[in-house]
């Protein structure tokens, strides 16, 4: 009897052991299957307002389980070799033109599947306030890369300042100036650069996320601004063949959604325009 006993407890004690064991294993299976729930998405962008905006964007993907990391850069080229060598998943800081070139040059695949905003170029100047003060000669600077160099040069011809062969175009070049009335003399610089080098100019072409981070208001300090009507809107660019990734997706539902928009048309109030 005490024999039966024995075994009738030591049956009960494995079984326990058992039940133990599995319901471990069950938690375990339950944390792992909850932390997959989560993707992680790594967009690189430039500071301003790129970065700005992305941060935003973070909770809106957090409710539809995707993590976002931002990876900040400072230069136009950077981005797009980090998409390219797989360092990141997307990349938001450049607008179609420019993507296309840089594809061309590179013999990259670089895609860009949406339109987020716009962002005018201005004309700048610490030495007048008015493009009626610009003297005979004065230097200008402009972006020395082939799109946002002949984008400068349109502005300054919708400026009435040059006159372009065929009316120019967004590979124009300053060797395209037909009319230069004042004899400007152009300075081609990197982009991220002219702000920088404003005070050595008479003039400088700066793109808004560089002017914005140099602390310059588009609406308040430019002496001109390029009609709103810009096709150069700033895209969300992935490798090709990653369109149908489901956490890309929902990255361009959320920078596309009604909150962004507020968030751009509120923040920006103007000086960035929503293009969806």
């Amino acid at each position: 009897m005490k024999n039966l006993k024995k075994l009738s407890i030591l049956a009960a004690s494995a079984l326990l052991a058992i039940a133990v064991l599995a319901a471990g294993c069950g938690s375990d299976s339950a944390s792992s299957g909850s932390s997959s729930k989560n993707v992680t998405v790594t967009v690189g962008a430039t500071p301003v307002p790129h970065g700005e905006i992305l941060n935003e964007v973070k909770p809106l993907l957090a409710k539809e389980g995707v993590d976002l990391k931002v990876v900040e850069f400072t230069d136009y080229v950077k981005p797009n070799l980090a998409l390219n060598d797989k360092e990141i998943d997307a990349n938001f800081f450049q607008h179609s033109p420019y993507l296309d070139k840089f594809n061309s040059e590179h013999g990259t695949k670089l895609k860009a599947i949406a339109k987020i905003h716009v962002e005018p170029m201005g004309i700048y100047s610490h030495k007048i306030k008015d493009l009626k003060d610009l003297p005979d000669g004065a230097k200008v600077a402009i972006p020395n890369d082939p799109t946002n160099g002949g984008r400068a040069l349109l502005i300054l011809q919708s400026a009435g300042l040059i006159g372009l062969k065929d009316g120019g175009n967004i590979t124009s070049t300053v060797q395209d100036v037909e009319k230069n009335d004042k004899h400007l003399q152009f300075v081609e610089l990197e982009a991220a650069q002219i702000p920088r080098s404003i005070d050595d100019v008479d003039i400088a072409l700066i793109n808004t996320n560089f002017a914005m981070e140099a602390g310059l208001n588009p609406l308040k300090d430019a002496l001109f601004l390029e009609p709103k009507d810009s096709p150069y809107a700033n895209v969300l660019v992935i490798r090709e063949g990653d369109e149908n990734r489901p956490e890309i997706q929902k990255l361009v539902k959320a920078l596309q959604s009604p909150e962004i928009k507020k968030f751009i048309e509120d923040k920006y109030q103007g000086a960035i325009l929503p293009s969806f």
